[in-house]
């Protein structure tokens, strides 16, 4: 008997192969929805921690610059501790930190795509140090470019007001501080692998 068995052979369960292939497929299912669900967005989107930031910034900067033009420009600085800070009333047609006077127009546009940028990104922002950096890029952005469109000599071609004048350094205004603070931080953020859609991706 076992060997006319082995002779014609074990006969075939469809049932079972069947099973087993549906068994697969629910795995590999299982899988793939583990995997959708480890790289979807986690929590609710962060547009308003990003627009909180944003203008908490944008006011700071501009109130100082208010009080700069009104109190301190064309007077003498007034030094904050020793001559290693002080304050001082400058015009700055060029980029952050004085550099490229000669591109003022180049530098207003440029500050206006990263805005718009920005804008368009919040609509996938889940993560919060994203937002946090966002806002702060996009506060100073639209402090420095006001003063690209309604400050002297002209529309687009505004002198930036700095007044933060470290020794041995350039001058400086709080929107030059928010903007280096959001881009080192975005450095940061994506050295750790997170993006701004609240995902974490290891290269």
């Amino acid at each position: 008997m076992a060997e006319a068995e082995r002779i014609i052979g074990t006969p075939e369960t469809p049932d079972a192969d069947r099973g087993g292939q549906d068994r697969t497929g629910l795995d590999r299912a299982d899988a793939q929805d583990a995997e959708a669900a480890a790289e979807a967005p986690r929590g609710k989107r962060r547009v308003a921690v990003l627009f909180a930031v944003a203008v908490a910034a944008y006011a700071l900067d501009l109130i100082s610059k208010m009080i700069v033009v009104a109190k301190l420009e064309h007077h003498e600085p007034i030094e904050i501790i020793g001559d290693w800070l002080r304050f001082e009333a400058i015009r700055n047609a060029g980029a952050a930190f004085g550099f490229g006077e000669a591109f003022t127009v180049i530098f207003t546009l440029i500050a206006a795509a990263v805005i718009v940028v920005i804008v368009r990104l919040a609509r996938k922002l889940y993560s919060l140090p994203w937002a946090i950096a966002l806002g702060l890029l996009l506060g100073g952005a639209l402090g420095n470019l006001t003063d690209r469109i309604f400050r002297s000599p002209g529309v687009f071609q505004g002198a930036v007001v700095d007044f933060i004048a470290p020794k041995h350094f350039a001058v400086f205004n709080l929107a030059d501080s928010a903007i280096v603070c959001g881009g080192i931080l975005i450095v940061l953020l994506s050295f750790r692998g997170l993006d701004p859609d609240g995902t974490v991706h290891k290269d």
